[in-house]
């Protein structure tokens, strides 16, 4: 398993991507099969084949905005397919892939070592890199209307419940000029199987020798924390409550109206989360791109397993170049170059 968490480590220092995984046996039936309600009716106004059928998902919710979009624009120029994708978060979606449930899965992280008797003796699971977004550090402070910056040092502490109120001297000594209440903290979190879950806990655990929790989709919060179900449940307990702090995805803490914490990254920068720092640096100039990197950053992706070519001799990752590129000729030909498989 040793590789599993080096390969591990190696996709989730590059950024937060989701990942959707596919079951792709069960995908190319499903575009292909009668039985199922799907069967190839000739060719489409673009020239690619018309496809029909129906494809269950589930998973990630931090994926979940863009799965809606990728699956409006997928059903624009396929409209005989219909694409369900559930939500429900990483874990829930890496259990119904292995169980046959869905034919693909959208999770924040690879399938971790203690999941991979799951998928034994089935086919291959393969990734294919969607999206890359920060995880915010947001927070309900009134009174406070400048962004607050934070460390990793002072994240982990308050997720381990050592700093209990919002004036604590190790917060006040990072935002100078800013009259913090007395107001005590609550942490929110998930409390589903979460790979927004993982990957911020990879950040604290990568970031700062004051994190103890490890890194999981699931971590043994302190008991006075409130969980939240998906990134949408934690956002609502941040809104709600007073003094809260969570972990969310950017599309859904833009979404929910809530203020965030500018973090410090490597290079010692206090970044806002926003799309234009989702970003990792540069290997030829590291040092200048982690100037600009907000550093709770991971890559997601979809994930599907490999299969030998169907009957009558297409390529079995056509069906999923069609559902992922929706048309775009970049995300097409990386497609065509090949997705990353995983043991």
């Amino acid at each position: 398993m040793g590789f599993l968490n080096m390969q591990r480590r190696r996709i989730q220092r590059a950024a937060t991507v989701g990942i959707a995984t596919v079951a792709m046996a069960s995908f190319v039936a499903a575009c292909s099969s009668s039985g199922g309600g799907g069967s190839t009716s000739g060719s489409s106004s673009s020239g690619s084949t018309a496809l029909s059928g129906t494809l269950n998902a589930s998973g990630s919710t931090f994926q979940l905005t863009f799965q809606q979009a990728a699956i409006q624009a997928f059903k624009s120029v396929q409209s005989g397919m219909t694409v369900n994708y559930g939500g429900g978060g990483s874990g829930k979606g890496r259990t119904d892939l292995a169980s046959g449930t869905v034919q693909f899965a959208g999770s924040d992280s690879p399938i971790p070592s203690d999941e991979a008797s799951s998928f034994a003796g089935k086919p291959t699971v393969l990734y294919f890199p969607v999206i890359i977004g920060p995880i915010t550090v947001s927070y309900n402070l009134s009174g406070v209307t400048k962004p607050l910056q934070l460390t990793p040092t002072v994240i982990a502490n308050i997720f381990q419940g050592k700093i209990t109120k919002w004036n604590d001297p190790a917060i006040a000594s990072l935002n100078s000029g800013v009259k913090l209440p007395s107001t005590a903290i609550t942490i929110a979190r998930r409390s589903d199987s979460s790979g927004t879950t993982a990957n911020f806990s990879l950040f604290l655990e990568d970031s700062t020798k004051a994190w103890k929790l490890g890194s999981s989709s699931t971590i043994n919060w302190p008991s006075s924390s409130r969980g939240g179900d998906g990134n949408g449940g934690v956002a609502q307990i941040v809104k709600s409550t007073p003094g809260a702090i969570g972990y969310v995805d950017y599309a859904d803490a833009k979404a929910s109206g809530l203020t965030f914490a500018s973090v410090q990254n490597a290079a010692g920068k206090y970044i806002a989360p926003s799309t234009t720092a989702a970003c990792t640096p540069s290997p030829s100039s590291p040092s200048a791109g982690a100037r600009r990197c907000v550093p709770v950053t991971a890559p997601r992706w979809p994930r599907a397993p490999s299969a030998a070519a169907p009957p009558g001799g297409a390529a079995p990752n056509k069906c999923c170049e069609l559902a992922f590129s929706s048309g775009d000729s970049a995300t097409t030909r990386r497609a065509r170059r090949g997705p990353r498989s995983w043991p």
